[in-house]
């Protein structure tokens, strides 16, 4: 069905509502019409990394988990198999009659927003740092989820729109303030290729104020930009709760009838939340027309249309139940797995034999949680394989012996009964053990969506430093006393500074995300050298949070990999592997008026097979603007056999390669204009750490 025809169809049925029955059908839980045989439909849905709250179906890796990878390809496979298992619930569903919350097909993900401070709690639901970065793994998730069919497979939203990273603590009363040139270069760019690129059927609306106007009423991002120089053409659904703010916390307006009508008359067509109840008062008052009531409901029905709902035959209803949780999406959710786990230490230890017998201790409060695989905006998974269970399967030569060892956080006013019992239980597994798998990290309970937690570490999900707190980094420092063969595996949503001590003493140090159900067994795996590493870090890890400017300050100006000038911990884009690959005949293969093509040979110069995650960046100088340092353009993952090579060519759009100008225009660089091409950044750390230098392209 075209766009066109759905309208066409919307727009009859919306016709034959009445006012109240319009206003009606803008809420989230829209009820029923039952003289138009409409039933009631849920449009809360959620697909972060699988089908979420709904039941069982397969848990991915978290988003950032996914954004490690740099591999677009692999991200439209995982989305594609969300989209097949979220039909098969909904055929479920409707067979049933149940049009509850999280039943429907209109899913609220992907979150794009820019992961500007590590502190943010809610980075591990982005593809991290960068907006070119984002823009590419969003762009094919999105199209996985929507599928390529005559009808929407299902309806992707990208969220929160925009300029929105935190603080959690106040989000339905702050106001993020930016300028025009980071707004249009860090920003808005990956809404855009989601918009135009990704064909996205939503965007969500963020809590916050952005220069000063509410993010689900806001003229110029709503009106001028997505509707206007966008031509989106899709629906607009707020934040839940976030028109509610426009009233009672940013103070916009005097009632909730103001706030209702400001926001639908400002492009919010369908209100997460209960605001909308208020559009029949704001109606009676002449806040709103009924043009406007059926403007936004033929927006909302288009949508309904497009996902088959009122088709005598569904679309997609042969999607039979027993495709959740199947043996190819096991597969596919351990391949995704394995691709998003970095390492970031390896002093030669890795990777262990197998084969042999060892003594292995697995300790910390990650060693055996589910929880830490889930990330949030999750689904149940039918299994778990923690790290600890991963090391069992894959040493089963060995004696593996797991302990607790310590919480991921003791509060000193809670009751801390058996915290030391935990501690010194750890010790003594370490002690009688040749190596020493030390599971540490954070979880959904402390990092997160605006979490009731306030304390030296943690307030409202976000944090507050980079390191573990304490209770964690006692238990690591009393392990390194007794074991001289650590290895550390950190499963956490964001960047971690484990400290001089135990980084200096570990082995190894994988940082695993939040891995998804089958996450263990990816970092076994990857510790017994069954696949070689390929993951690449999506964000910059500092040292200190000491290093960024203020976490309520939006000026990108010393921040992220592009702005930052200083010494960091371990580079966007870096992670080490257990081969080594080669470039050469890197030239520009062809160019259009749009784009250029680099071409490269990559040769697997190791002696273990591998993915190599070619990076393309650009380096550029405009003498009217501020210029990143690097920004990548290019991203491709290829597989190369141990000796042998492959020939890669990667699309690079000029879009990226823009000067971004006061006024938020995109022009030429008049300065130089060069092309970096490796498997990291072309930045003296990265170059350091992993022993190899970039290939260079002199554009101009």
């Amino acid at each position: 069905m075209t766009k066109e025809k759905a309208r066409e169809l919307a727009r009859a049925l919306v016709d034959q509502m009445t006012v109240e029955e319009k206003a009606s059908q803008l809420l989230y839980n829209s009820p029923a019409i039952e003289r138009l045989g409409i039933h009631d439909y849920n449009w809360w849905n959620e697909a972060s990394h699988g089908v979420a709250r709904s039941g069982m179906a397969t848990v991915f890796p978290h988003a950032i988990a996914l954004a490690s990878t740099f591999n677009p390809d692999l991200l439209g496979e995982v989305g594609e198999a969300v989209s097949t298992e979220a039909r098969a619930k909904y055929n479920n569903s409707v067979e049933y009659n149940d049009f509850d919350i999280y039943k429907g097909l209109t899913y609220w993900t992907p979150n794009i927003n820019i992961f500007r401070d590590p502190r943010w709690g809610r980075g591990q639901e982005t593809f991290g740092e960068d907006p070119f970065l984002t823009a590419s793994l969003a762009v094919p998730y999105i199209k996985g989820l929507q599928g390529d069919g005559e009808f929407l497979k299902s309806a992707a939203c990208a969220k929160h729109f925009a300029v929105h990273s935190g603080p959690e603590a106040g989000r339905h009363s702050f106001n993020s303030v930016t300028n025009a040139h980071d707004l249009w270069e860090t920003y808005l760019p990956a809404f855009e290729w989601c918009v135009k690129e990704g064909g996205v059927a939503g965007v969500m609306g963020a809590y916050n104020r952005t220069n000063g106007q509410p993010c689900c009423s806001h003229s110029e991002l709503i009106g001028d930009i997505l509707l206007g120089q966008w031509n989106f053409d899709g629906y607009f659904v707020s934040d839940c709760g976030a028109i509610y703010d426009i009233c009672k916390f940013h103070h916009y307006t005097d009632t909730m009838e103001e706030a209702a009508a400001l926001a639908l008359k400002g492009g919010c067509n369908l209100n997460c939340g209960d605001a909308y109840t208020h559009l029949m008062e704001a109606y009676e008052q002449d806040l709103i027309t009924e043009d406007d009531l059926t403007e936004a409901a033929v927006k909302v029905y288009t949508i309904r249309y497009l996902l088959g709902e009122f088709e005598e035959v569904r679309p997609y209803s042969d999607i039979p139940f027993d495709k959740l949780d199947c043996e190819e999406h096991r597969d596919l959710n351990l391949r995704a797995a394995e691709e998003c786990m970095v390492l970031l230490k390896n002093d030669g230890f890795l990777p262990l034999d197998a084969e042999k017998s060892h003594k292995i201790a697995v300790i910390g409060p990650n060693a055996m949680s589910h929880v830490a695989l889930e990330g949030n905006y999750n689904g149940m998974a039918s299994e778990y394989i923690t790290v600890a269970d991963g090391m069992r399967r894959v040493f089963a030569k060995s004696s593996v012996r797991a302990a607790k060892g310590a919480n991921i956080f003791v509060d000193n006013r809670n009751d801390c009964t058996g915290f030391t019992n935990m501690i010194s239980e750890g010790i003594a597994y370490a002690k009688n053990a040749d190596i020493t798998v030390l599971v540490l990290g954070l979880d959904c309970h402390i990092e997160g969506e605006e979490i009731q937690v306030k304390n030296d570490y943690f307030e409202g999900g976000d944090r507050k430093r980079l390191q573990l707190p304490k209770t964690q980094m006692d238990l690591a420092e009393a392990v390194c006393e007794v074991c001289d063969n650590v290895i550390v595996v950190v499963l956490a949503g964001s960047a971690v500074d484990l400290g001089e001590k135990l980084t200096n003493h570990a082995r190894a140090v994988i940082h695993g995300w939040y891995p998804g159900a089958v996450g263990g067994l990816a970092a076994a795996r990857l510790i017994a050298g069954e696949y070689s590493p390929s993951a690449k870090l999506p964000l910059t890890f500092y040292h200190s949070c000491d290093d960024l400017p203020a976490y309520e300050n939006y000026d990108m100006t010393g921040r992220t990999y592009r702005y930052f000038d200083g010494d960091v911990l371990y580079p966007f884009g870096y992670g080490l592997s257990y081969t080594a690959f080669a470039y050469g005949n890197v030239k520009i293969s062809a160019e259009t008026d749009d784009a250029y093509e680099v071409s490269a040979t990559v040769a697997n110069t190791g002696a273990r097979d591998g993915i190599e995650k070619v990076q393309i960046y650009a380096s550029y100088t405009d003498s009217r603007t501020p210029t990143p340092r690097y920004q990548l353009c290019g991203v491709k993952a290829v597989e190369v056999k141990a000796g042998e090579a492959a020939d890669v060519t990667v699309k690079v759009n000029k879009y990226w390669l823009k000067a971004v100008l006061e006024d938020g225009a995109r022009v030429d660089p008049d300065g130089k204009l060069e092309l970096y091409v490796g498997g990291h950044q072309p930045d003296k750390k990265s170059a350091q750490l992993c022993d190899t230098e970039c290939v260079k392209i002199v554009l101009k």
